[in-house]
């Protein structure tokens, strides 16, 4: 979706929120001990705008499933394994997708999402408003990569009864393994005397507490990126010129244009710098022969056309088919796994790909019939994911997109659909300030998987 960015009135808007959230009733009046303890169980990040709270009985009983490995069919894996607190709440490692199931080694389908700054997702609308009050309603909303999930309450229980993660067999044995815990009675106090009784019931509130958790716990929303300083006019936010250049890239609609999906200013819920406009995207991101799925020829991962999503059908037309969800780009530099399907692993072949995909494709997608040269010419690319030069043969663009659906691919800068080998929309100085400037979207408990080298983002 298209946007039209004004710096001004983004900058201005974010920095009174960020003010306004200091208001909250009683974050001052909460005992010293109680705000200790639910920082070193969920490893809470809070600042003097932000302050971690005592959750209330729901969220507690949440906390203890989130960390608890027993609700698992391996009896190895929690909410926690895929979901790392001292990860922005996203997977531990450069896996494409995470490992799961009975024996911890089924393979999920898609790469695991961060669940940081979800508290202002509204559910998912085929005509969903976007945020920035100038591009026509779209598709946008919901959670997990397809918004198949209307809640956070909805989303809990999908990990939990998927045989390639959580690996319940039904709701009934997630709440044996509840009632047989150490908390289940906190759980029937947070609940009532009788909830565990009823396996529906029960398994309603169990999604009910995770979702008061990360609501409640301020480690899921802390706010406390060189990004927020800045926009709050704080101490330590003064961008760089490289960081300052960046946002430029960012927001340039000729240049980078991230801020078209990855909205900025003041959204949905109340919300202010979230970094997404909630919408959902087809760009044809390369098959990634890393997921077992994908050893069958036949399938396709179409997003909101399925598989797991069902209620819109992959039929010749739906315009739907191919759309994944924007995330946020909160933490986006500390990630090490990208896009639905995590084909990429660094933030900077991340960039390449939106920068080259129309004007190289053959370094991101197959050849077909062509001759492999014995040794690339010297300005053939390094960074894409083939690095062997062919001579003739057919780039099979799209590779992951039946032929049916490419007409769905958005066609928005930088990925406008330019021809082969003419000049790619960001220049390398761009590409270097870009990623200089989305480094400053990292929370201060976090660490990019790749740190920047000295002085890079400086001058």
């Amino acid at each position: 979706m298209r946007h039209v960015f004004s710096p001004a009135r983004v900058l201005l808007c974010a920095g009174l929120s960020a003010l306004l959230s200091a208001c909250g009733p009683g974050a001052r009046s909460m005992a010293a001990d109680a705000a200790s303890t639910v920082a070193a169980a969920s490893d809470s990040v809070g600042t003097a705008l932000n302050p971690v709270t005592a959750l209330s009985l729901s969220a507690r009983v949440g906390q203890k499933m989130f960390f608890d490995v027993t609700l698992s069919g391996s009896g190895r894996m929690s909410c926690a394994s895929c979901h790392d607190p001292k990860n922005a709440y996203g997977p531990p490692n450069d896996l494409s997708v995470q490992l799961g199931g009975p024996d911890l080694k089924d393979a999920g389908a898609r790469a695991v999402p961060s669940l940081r700054y979800k508290d202002a997702t509204p559910p998912y609308a085929d005509l969903l408003d976007n945020p920035d009050g100038v591009s026509v309603p779209g598709p946008g909303g919901g959670f997990a990569w397809d918004g198949r999930a209307a809640t956070l309450a909805d989303q809990a229980g999908l990990p939990l009864l998927d045989p390639h993660e959580m690996a319940n067999a039904s709701p009934a044995d997630v709440v044996a393994k509840i009632k047989a815990g150490p908390y289940a009675a906190l759980f029937k106090q947070a609940f009532g005397a009788t909830v565990l009784d009823d396996a529906g019931q029960a398994f309603a509130a169990a999604g009910k507490a995770l979702q008061a958790f990360q609501l409640e716990d301020v480690s899921f929303h802390p706010y406390s990126s060189k990004f927020d300083l800045y926009i709050g006019n704080k101490i330590g936010g003064v961008l760089t010129p490289a960081e300052a250049r960046g946002l430029k890239v960012f927001a340039d609609p000729n240049g980078g244009n991230c801020a078209s999906c990855h909205y900025q200013g003041a959204g949905l819920n109340g919300s202010t710098a979230i970094f997404t406009d909630f919408s959902y995207e087809a760009i044809g991101v390369p098959r990634n022969a890393a997921i077992p799925a994908n050893a069958a020829p036949a399938y396709n991962d179409l997003g909101l056309c399925g598989p797991m999503r069902t209620d819109h059908a992959p039929v010749k037309g739906n315009t739907f088919c191919g759309m994944f969800k924007s995330p946020t780009l909160r933490n986006v530099a500390t990630r090490r796994s990208f896009f639905h399907n995590g084909i990429f692993h660094t933030l900077e072949q991340t960039i390449r790909f939106y920068n080259t995909r129309d004007t190289m494709p053959e370094i991101w997608y197959p050849t077909v019939g062509g001759k492999a040269k014995d040794v690339p010419d010297a300005d053939f690319p390094t960074y894409g994911l083939i690095t062997t030069q062919y001579v003739g043969g057919k780039v099979r663009k799209y590779d992951d997109l039946p032929a049916g659906f490419t007409g769905n691919i958005d066609t928005q800068m930088p990925l406008d659909g330019r021809a082969p080998h003419s000049k790619p929309p960001m220049s390398e100085q761009d590409i270097a300030d870009l990623i200089c400037f989305l480094n400053t979207l990292n929370d201060k408990d976090t660490q990019p998987a790749q740190a920047p080298k000295p002085g890079a983002c400086t001058s």
